[in-house]
């Protein structure tokens, strides 16, 4: 998120989304910086290099079946 306005945007979104019983992924998010914010927003699910670079639908299917953390760090 770059500015005061992005971030009004991503909340209002949120909210929306929140009101209505839909559930939030934020795509792109590759710092700690956004993922904790966008957890404080309400955000339920996100992706992102954060977590891990993009992967072959085999090579992820085969992380899940190993347990794969989550969130590395």
């Amino acid at each position: 998120m770059t500015s005061h306005q992005d971030a009004a945007i991503i909340k209002a979104i949120i909210a929306m989304a929140q009101s209505m019983e839909i559930k939030v992924i934020a795509e792109g998010i590759e710092e700690k910086e956004q993922f904790n914010l966008l957890q404080k927003m309400g955000c339920t699910y996100g992706q992102g290099f954060l977590f891990s670079p993009a992967v072959p639908p085999e090579t992820f299917a085969q992380m899940i079946k190993n347990g794969a953390p989550l969130l590395q760090n």
